[in-house]
């Protein structure tokens, strides 16, 4: 399949779908192209809430990271939002690399346990004076796994962020890739992934403190389901977790228990209010980036109430459900 996709630059190909909306296969021509997927996008809500979506664990993610953040800093954010929903994962250096960029101090990111002391690894953050320190919402679904579960696992176990959506998917496993004589090879489980506090992230995956299942909009339903369902729902069914496959590796217990160009004609003003729109767009969509919007626009408040009760904030140890 993959091999007659293939092709030109340029030219045309027509793929065949079935969906689960269609009555029968449909057909579509597509041309193909060069796609530069960038791993992460940014935006500005409500001023100084900051949001920033990565895609993928790439190589070059953490310098990405890096250029949103200096451009949301030059607009006054204090807050963040991090989206790691339907980020699949990737490099692990880069994960350790993003985690590290929201911790100051020497820290524990991750660590493996294998068949050998070999695969006996630990990750840790840098001690440094800079690093960001506003408060931090990581957004999480199903369809986030691996590298995304030890970015989310480490800031959620070091108190460093409020973990917000639906349980991860639960792929924290170790691969090694050992040639065989034959020119083959064979691909071996030899380590698990765990995080700072002992929870393994194989097939548990990631909890999170406020879970907050993902709902479409009242205009996103259909009236006629059967007869067509929008491409939104399709993409917003549930995905299966790592545990819902069939053999898969068992967890074992924790230890311790393109975007488009914009005119560059077009004025300011019309500028700002068409990021207004979309931003507004975003909010009405997703009621997710609702909820974490809406938390991080009460967090003064929040600290001034605790600070005149004189007692502290509590820590996300219990999670809370939202539906």
């Amino acid at each position: 399949a993959v091999s007659r996709l293939r092709g030109e630059t340029g030219s045309p190909v027509t793929i065949t779908i079935f969906r689960e909306s269609f009555k029968a296969p449909k057909e579509f021509t597509i041309v193909r192209a060069i796609i530069k997927v960038r791993s992460v996008v940014h935006k500005l809500y409500k001023k100084d809430i900051g949001y920033i979506k990565i895609r993928s664990f790439s190589k070059n993610t953490s310098l990405d990271l890096d250029k949103a953040l200096g451009e949301l800093e030059k607009k006054g954010i204090s807050k963040l939002i991090l989206d790691l929903r339907n980020n699949p994962g990737g490099l692990l250096n880069q994960a350790v690399e993003v985690t590290d960029r929201f911790l100051n101090r020497e820290n524990l990111i991750v660590y493996t346990k294998g068949r050998s002391d070999e695969q006996n690894m630990r990750f840790t953050s840098h001690d440094k004076v800079a690093g960001v320190s506003y408060p931090l919402i990581i957004l999480v679904n199903s369809g986030s796994a691996s590298a995304s579960e030890i970015v989310a696992g480490a800031l959620q176990d070091l108190n460093r962020a409020i973990i917000l959506g639906t349980p991860t998917f639960g792929k924290g496993s170790v691969q090694t890739i050992i040639p065989l004589s034959d020119g083959s090879a064979l691909r071996l489980t030899t380590a698990r992934y765990y995080t700072p506090s002992g929870r393994v992230i194989q097939e548990n995956g990631i909890e999170p403190d406020i879970i907050i299942e993902r709902k479409l909009p009242k205009e996103l339903e259909g009236d006629d389901e059967k007869e067509k369902e929008p491409e939104e729902k399709t993409r917003l069914r549930r995905f299966l977790r790592e545990k819902d496959l069939k053999k898969h590796l068992k967890g074992k217990s924790s230890i311790g228990d393109v975007v488009k160009e914009e005119n560059e004609e077009e004025s300011q003003v019309e500028k700002e209010e068409a990021e207004e729109a979309s931003i507004n767009e975003d909010l009405v969509k997703d009621n997710q980036l609702q909820h974490a919007v809406s938390l991080l626009s009460g967090w003064e408040v929040m600290k001034k109430v605790f600070k005149n009760l004189q007692v502290p904030i509590p820590e996300p140890d219990s999670r809370i459900s939202m539906h």
